[in-house]
């Protein structure tokens, strides 16, 4: 290379590293812009003894935290410690709190048509639950509705179908539930009114007090898993399936809507994606769970019952009478529940061809002590 040549190489070279060194500096801000620091408060409705239910919570902020190299922050706290468990999306729709991990059916006191976020009774079960949110259109439907509380919500859990609870005394026919003080959560309470249950409203962590004073007579949560860690079967030793009113109650993550919709379009998708991770993974362990727990039950006494089918009848109809009354009188309720039917009847079709055929093969193997 001539001397000539070289002075003009190291000019050029010169000249590229000043335009990369302005072109870094220019890209610094917009990348800030993109991945800005950000600190959220997720309030939960569960307490921290009810690992499964709490764990997803911690799934969430630690899957943005490594998402976003933690520049994006949610610290989680449990029923109790900003709000109590049933206010955390009041919490959320005023904006104490960004965000709560919750059941929308909590909030059926402002609107039925918040059960449809969760569960109603004689529903669609998990797996047709999680379809008809990610598929079926039932989460936009869901926040359309929502957003009238200012609220944006994502599937972030699902405990699989629950057991019917923990009772006093045998239920063997209608007239045993008349008079009955239960715990239940839902649109369930509703319907239990018409068998002549009076439900009652109660926070998780608030049910066994509840139980052992005397103030309910009876109480439904979750399944096996749970209801072990919280020693219901101490105080309440006959336990009935199935929950009829929760063949697969999702649980969601409500966001404040205007916070959700400020954020960048890449962290809006790191939550969707978190939940999306969070759902999958509740529903997993649940199903790891709950048979070890269920033994674990029956060794410290407590006697399994199914719901008989004059008690289910009954229940259905009840059901079906709620809803014509709701249908009737409130229209972002008939809107969600007309999806939800319609969904429900197509997968229920096709369950029991493939799925139903070979679960209860297997089931049989099962009880013939061949697995």
């Amino acid at each position: 290379m001539t001397r000539m040549n070289r002075r003009h190489f190291f000019r050029q070279a010169g000249t590229a590293g000043i335009g990369a060194v302005a072109a870094g500096a220019l890209a610094a801000p917009a990348i800030a812009q993109e991945s800005p620091k950000l600190t959220w408060r997720m309030t939960s409705s569960f307490t921290k003894n009810t690992d499964i239910l709490w764990a997803a919570s911690t799934d969430i902020a630690q899957s943005v935290k490594e998402a976003t190299d933690g520049n994006f922050t949610i610290h989680t706290f449990a029923a109790g410690e900003i709000v109590p468990g049933l206010q955390a999306a009041d919490a959320v729709s005023n904006g104490t709190v960004e965000m709560a991990h919750t059941c929308s059916y909590y909030y059926i006191g402002k609107d039925p048509t918040f059960a449809l976020g969760t569960s109603v009774p004689f529903g669609l079960n998990a797996r047709q639950t999680n379809s008809w949110f990610s598929i079926g259109g039932g989460n936009d439907l869901l926040n359309e509705f929502l957003g009238t509380y200012n609220l944006y919500a994502l599937p972030a859990g699902n405990t699989g179908a629950q057991m019917g609870g923990w009772f006093r005394k045998e239920i063997n026919t209608i007239d045993d539930l008349k008079g009955l003080k239960m715990r239940i959560a839902g649109l369930a309470g509703q319907v239990m009114t018409k068998l002549g249950v009076t439900p009652q409203q109660i926070a998780g962590g608030d049910v066994y007090a509840a139980l052992e004073k005397g103030t309910i007579d009876a109480t439904e949560f979750v399944g096996p898993y749970d209801d072990q860690k919280l020693g219901f079967v101490k105080v309440a030793k006959y336990y009935y399936y199935p929950a009829w009113w929760e063949g697969g109650p999702a649980v969601h993550a409500f966001f404040n809507r205007d916070k959700f919709n400020n954020l960048p379009k890449s962290y809006q998708r790191i939550l969707k994606d978190a939940c999306a991770n969070a759902n999958m993974n509740m529903l997993a362990r649940y199903d790891a769970s709950n048979a070890k727990a269920l033994r674990q039950l029956v060794s410290e006494g407590a006697v399994l019952k199914a719901f008989n089918q004059q008690i289910l009848d009954a229940s259905f109809a009840a059901a079906q009478e709620t809803y014509a009354e709701l249908t009737a009188k409130n229209a972002a309720f008939k809107k969600i529940y007309d999806s939800q039917q319609a969904f429900k009847k197509d997968a229920y079709l096709w369950a029991q061809i493939a799925d139903y055929t070979y679960d209860t093969f297997m089931m049989i193997q099962q009880r013939n002590g061949k697995l």
